[in-house]
């Protein structure tokens, strides 16, 4: 009898294998569909603190999933400020801002150790189009970034600093939350400056928000874990108890929600 050995490390890899896969992939999808997916993800490539996914000018290439760890995506005007559009967590897609005009729009940088799942965009088209509900599910994702980018304008136009800070960490909840994390653990992978930076605030005004909530009793601050104490406070802080529906209120960059 010959003994067929397994390579777990490929069946780790696998997008079957993956935890993350209710996010990327539509549902529901079958094995052979799921196979053929699987197939299609060429890299699954690390990348260091500080190293970037691609640069703004960049070609189209691929569009890329966050396996794990988190990435920034951030412009630069002319004098070389950068301005921070978004957080990316585990099972939120990357790169759609190069759609438009086959090549990217902006900077992509790893905020911790990242693995990134990378798919060249032809194939994922041809894939798409013979795979039901999938390029309904791209659609999906695209439209989730046009809500994010009104959302992100209506955080910094409309919100005052505290407003803001507590929006922020609600979102952040509700994302680590759809990953299977506890709701009121917020690990924060991004820098204090990031945050202000996203927040159009400064960082002395993050900073001093922050001992104000924890001083408040609202959360907790330990380096980066976050621990939400009063979610009712935090609701109200954000201004959601005027929203006729608080769990979607202002969703920053709710993934794929990711994406």
């Amino acid at each position: 009898m010959t003994l067929v050995q397994l390579d777990l490390a490929q069946i780790k890899r696998s997008c079957s294998a993956c935890s993350l896969r209710h996010l990327c992939l539509p549902a529901p999808i079958d094995a052979a569909d799921l196979s053929r997916l699987d197939a299609l993800v060429r890299a699954r490539r690390p990348l260091k603190t500080g190293e970037s996914l691609y640069l703004a000018g960049a070609p189209l290439r691929s569009l890329f999933v966050v396996r794990s760890g988190s990435v920034k995506t951030f412009v630069e005007d002319k004098e070389g400020e950068a301005q921070i559009l978004g957080f990316h967590l585990p099972g939120e897609l990357v790169g759609l801002d190069a759609l438009a005009e086959d090549a990217h729009q902006c900077h992509a940088v790893a905020l911790e150790h990242t693995t990134i799942c990378e798919v060249t965009v032809p194939q994922l088209l041809d894939v798409a189009s013979q795979i039901p509900g999938f390029q309904r599910h791209l659609l999906r994702l695209q439209s989730r970034e046009l809500v994010r980018d009104h959302e992100h304008l209506v955080l910094t136009s409309r919100l005052q600093a505290l407003e803001r800070v507590a929006a922020f960490l609600l979102a952040l909840s509700r994302r680590y939350h759809h990953l299977g994390h506890p709701e009121n653990r917020i690990q924060l992978s991004m820098a204090r400056s990031d945050i202000a930076n996203y927040l159009s605030l400064a960082i002395e005004t993050v900073s001093r928000l922050f001992g104000k909530l924890s001083d408040m009793k609202v959360i907790s601050v330990r380096r980066r874990m976050v621990h939400v104490l009063d979610f009712s406070k935090l609701h109200e802080l954000a201004r959601e108890h005027h929203q006729g529906d608080a769990e979607h209120a202002y969703p920053i960059n709710a993934g794929n929600q990711a994406g």
